[in-house]
């Protein structure tokens, strides 16, 4: 298993600092491109009793690909999910031990990714269609591990958007056993919309989700999509059992700082600090041969709306893929902040 360097915070005092904290109330989504282990170290120290998620692997790579690679995370993360795709049952429930193996504290297998690749494929959101093979699924991962086995889904697809369907679904997994659900209150065009398209387009519709909390009382759900800031998350945690937010943690990661303030009370931490808590991690790393830019790219948006911020992201964004960049370039673009702050 691949061994990384934790930052100052470790995984027991983490588990430790959650206990008795709904274990889903709130999550960081997984986002493709993003959610990899430097992105879930940073998110972790921002939020320590956020519930991390990785960037979605399909069950066929894990199974019989470099699973170091694939899998390999910080101690640090937990509690970390690792997200699956796939659609069978076999191959999930394969690699859902593998992701147990490796140390992951739930299995989500994604049935809301609508790109092309994901369609040809035939996981994601396609598979909304078929709620009885996701019970399928749903059911073998569960006889496979003995962590949760979660599933993320869309409130619907293409003209498949009624309500009742979307509650077929929910009866037909629960059926299975599945006791957690995730769902991002948009439908999902399987055609014509692009990725991106599809998390900005079809219209948000929470209270269809706070219906399906309504009528499956003991299911957790938990809602995603729009969740912006603190208020957002409140007026929802008053209908449904969690919230994940996806892009606003990329564009404004601080905003789980005050997730983290606003849920459980926790000290609000400067930025700077949670900036320093980051370097024996990003100093091990760099040692091991990764480039600076793949864990500072995270960090770019940390002083979003704050004066200097820009100068902060010009610095970081210039320097940062230098062939002896390292935490120094971090300390320097501090510096160009501070002095654009004071000439404000």
């Amino acid at each position: 298993m691949d061994s990384r360097t934790a930052p100052a915070a470790t995984s027991k005092a983490l588990a430790e600092g959650a206990a008795g904290v709904a274990p889903w109330r709130f999550c960081v989504a997984p986002m493709m491109d993003w959610t990899y282990t430097h992105c879930r170290v940073f998110h972790r120290l921002l939020a320590p009793h956020a519930r991390l998620y990785t960037e979605m692997v399909h069950a066929h790579a894990v199974v019989r690909g470099d699973r170091v690679r694939l899998l390999g995370f910080d101690p640090s993360e937990h509690p970390v999910a690792l997200q699956l795709g796939g659609h069978e049952p076999a191959e999930l429930a394969a690699a859902a031990r593998t992701g147990v193996d490796y140390g992951y504290d739930e299995i989500n297998l994604n049935v809301g990714c609508p790109s092309d690749r994901v369609q040809s494929g035939r996981f994601g959101a396609c598979l909304m269609r078929e709620p009885a093979l996701v019970a399928d699924c749903v059911a073998a991962m569960r006889a496979a591990v003995n962590v949760p086995v979660t599933v993320k889904c869309r409130i619907g697809v293409d003209d498949q958007d009624d309500y009742e369907d979307l509650h077929r679904f929910a009866q037909t997994v629960t059926g299975a056993g599945l006791e957690v659900l995730i769902v991002h209150a948009r439908k999902a065009w399987l055609h014509g919309l692009s990725p991106k398209e599809n998390r900005e387009i079809p219209p948000l519709d929470h209270p269809r989700v706070y219906r399906l909390k309504q009528e499956f009382p003991r299911l957790t759900v938990v809602i995603n999509g729009g969740i912006v800031d603190a208020e957002s998350a409140r007026t929802h945690l008053h209908q449904v059992d969690g919230v994940m937010l996806g892009r606003a943690a990329y564009h404004d990661p601080y905003v789980l700082a005050r997730l983290e303030q606003a849920l459980f009370g926790a000290p609000l931490p400067e930025r700077e600090t949670i900036l320093h808590a980051m370097r024996s991690y990003i100093d091990a790393q760099l040692a091991r041969g990764e480039a600076l830019h793949h864990i500072a790219r995270h960090v770019l948006g940390l002083y979003l709306g704050e004066p200097g911020a820009r100068a902060f992201r010009r610095h970081l964004s210039e320097h940062m893929r230098a062939a002896k960049a390292d935490f120094r370039t971090l300390e320097a673009a501090l510096d160009c902040l501070r002095e654009h702050a004071r000439a404000a």
